[in-house]
């Protein structure tokens, strides 16, 4: 139940994402564009019924788009490289970066992914000896890296824009995603601004069917049971085309959502630390005792974060 409440809050925040974006390339009202985006997401699921890598080839080139976007808007904005390094340092100015900065990490470490690697690489591939496990293992740690490595300077990417544009405002609090589109175009160009919208569009679009093969995985491992995709994509639409119809804050929806996930991670990693730690299930491929600490540590920091979080929200 846990994971896929996590997988339909991933849903909700890039199909809002994706939304949004029509909304400020095209200026649709938040609902059709809600609709409109239903309907790109059910084609670009019709891609992965013909095989892996139209759907590949799909989200690459969606991928492209946003980092092509975002690395055009910090080269436009002029971050100061002093003060990017100077934020990279850990730390905390009270309760709304706290949020922040679990929203980031639920963002890139999307916990229900966790389960729909190993999947795809159990399907794609059939091992029949520990060489070819070796191999195969190789090759997805540079998948897992590579994916892992785009989706945080994505993430930090956005921050560094937002805080050498808006530092020392009030705009994202009170007009949010919008109004920051359209300060972005004001105070810096109507090129950033495009680069922005067509960014968010375009990760809105990608991440919302990475989320519906993720669900499938889920219950098809969990409680071995299996519903087409296409209706799995219409149930897990549901939540974010009501918050677009009922004129919910867009842009809280987003943060609470990929907050949500980050309370997700430590359920997807403190199994995962147990079983790959087991010879008898792992074999060749156990983990060193080095990559079981360096797994805990990690779990337990998110863990932290989490609990600091809620002891924030509770003492405030």
């Amino acid at each position: 139940m846990q994971a896929e409440l996590v997988t339909m809050a991933t849903d909700v925040a890039e199909f809002v994402g994706a939304a949004v974006g029509l909304n400020l390339l095209f200026g649709i009202p938040l609902f059709p564009a809600g609709l409109i985006t239903a309907v790109v997401a059910f084609g670009i699921l019709e891609l992965s019924q013909r095989g892996h890598r139209p759907f590949e080839l799909a989200i690459v080139g969606l991928l492209a788009i946003v980092v092509l976007g975002l690395g055009y808007d910090l080269l436009t904005v002029g971050a100061d490289p002093a003060g990017i390094a100077g934020g990279l340092v850990p730390s905390f100015a009270g309760q709304e970066s706290v949020v922040l900065a679990a929203g980031i990490v639920g963002a890139t470490v999307m916990p229900h992914v966790i389960y729909l690697h190993s999947a795809l690489t159990k399907s794609r591939n059939r091992c029949h000896d520990d060489a070819s496990r070796q191999r195969l293992m190789r090759y997805h740690k540079i998948d897992v890296v590579v994916a892992l490595s785009i989706a945080g300077l994505v993430n930090l990417t956005m921050v560094f824009i937002a805080a050498s544009v808006f530092a020392g405002t009030d705009l994202l609090d009170r007009d949010g995603i919008v109004g920051a589109h359209r300060e972005l175009g004001q105070m810096v160009g109507g090129g950033a601004a495009l680069a922005f919208a067509v960014a968010l569009l375009a990760s809105g679009l990608s991440s919302s069917s990475v989320g519906t093969y993720a669900g499938q995985v889920v219950m098809q491992g969990f409680i071995r049971r299996r519903i087409p995709l296409f209706l799995r994509r219409a149930v897990t639409m549901l939540p974010a085309l009501l918050i677009l119809a009922t004129g919910l804050p867009v842009t809280a929806s987003l943060v609470v959502s990929q907050v949500v996930l980050s309370f997700g991670i430590p359920f997807a990693l403190v199994p995962l630390a147990i079983v790959t730690s087991r010879r008898d299930v792992m074999g060749a491929l156990v983990n060193r005792r080095s990559t079981t600490c360096a797994m805990w540590l990690v779990t337990v920091a998110i863990s932290a974060l989490n609990v600091y979080l809620i002891w924030r929200v509770v003492a405030t």
